[in-house]
């Protein structure tokens, strides 16, 4: 991560479709194929391949205990991290039309929590499977199927208690961890996703908007404009900064208090991956595989 000096490749000889999981020496992904591979974190050798049944868009979640794997047909999958055993699943039903892509399951001490197609957010015990709760953030609504694409596509971010999340042609909100209780949401479409910091949660939308909220309360605390039909990633909030990338690879820092633009830079070319952040570094892969780190300060 200082350098970006490369630790190994490993070749896994399939078409790989999600990003990857890591944890607790694992790095696992899956593939076009419905298959799901773990590699050895330190090394990258290959500890066990396993068959799914369906397609895998989105990055595992994994933990001591078990790895959790969503397919793009509505299953939620518990896997043993030893073997790559089925311990469980879970599935939602998932309607006709749906936009191309699956929403990244997350574990929050013994809950693995994952958004659906259909609205609804799932949070599941990690020991067997079993639903804790079940809420829906956005329902259907209009007479077309097109109308009624309520998609959760992006990563659900968990902060002690509190559960953030947001759906295309749907709402932002925050959830209780425990219980599933909505505690509050607002109109608005993404497919991308958010961040926050202590205060403030931060929403790309589908048309190009950088929104703030405020983190207890969902009022709106600022709106940028700027940005309209270039194609944002998911925003990164790092070191009083919010980050976020177009379809042309630039990378447009935004101040966290008054959302104006101070700063842009270059990543590459299109983003569609959310930028991840670790150390004080923001890291930023583009879409033809060029990995930027870059340093707020």
């Amino acid at each position: 991560a200082a350098t970006g000096r490369g630790v190994w490749r490993a070749k896994t000889k399939a078409t790989l479709s999600g990003g990857t999981g890591s944890g607790s020496g694992l790095v696992v992904v899956g593939s076009a194929d419905g298959e799901v591979i773990a590699l050895d974190q330190g090394s990258g050798s290959e500890r066990w391949r396993v068959r799914v049944g369906g397609e895998v868009l989105a990055a595992p979640a994994v933990a001591e205990s078990v790895v959790v794997v969503r397919t793009v047909d509505g299953r939620l999958l518990g896997l043993d991290p030893a073997s790559g055993k089925e311990l469980w699943r879970v599935e939602q039903q998932i309607p006709r039309l749906t936009l191309r892509g699956s929403g990244k399951p997350v574990i929050a001490g013994n809950l693995a929590l994952c958004g659906f197609d259909n609205g609804r957010v799932l949070a599941v015990n990690v020991a067997d499977g079993e639903v804790v709760w079940d809420a829906t953030v956005t329902p259907a609504r209009g007479r077309t199927e097109l109308e009624r694409l309520v998609d959760i596509d992006s990563a659900i971010k968990v902060s002690g208690a509190d559960v953030f999340v947001v759906g295309y042609q749907g709402r932002v909100a925050m959830l209780a961890l425990d219980s599933g209780q909505v505690w509050w949401s607002r109109e608005l479409s993404s497919h991308r996703g958010l961040d926050f910091d202590d205060d403030t949660v931060f929403v790309s939308t589908s048309e190009g908007e950088v929104v703030a909220f405020r983190r207890r309360t969902g009022v709106e605390l600022w709106r940028q404009d700027a940005f309209k039909r270039r194609g944002l990633a998911a925003p990164a909030a790092v070191d009083g900064y919010v980050a976020v990338a177009d379809f042309q690879g630039y990378v447009h820092w935004l101040d966290v208090a008054s959302g104006a633009l101070v700063a842009r830079t270059r990543a590459g070319d299109r983003v569609s991956n959310a930028p991840q952040v670790l150390g004080g570094l923001l890291f930023v892969l583009d879409d033809d595989g060029q990995l930027t780190a870059f340093r707020p300060r």
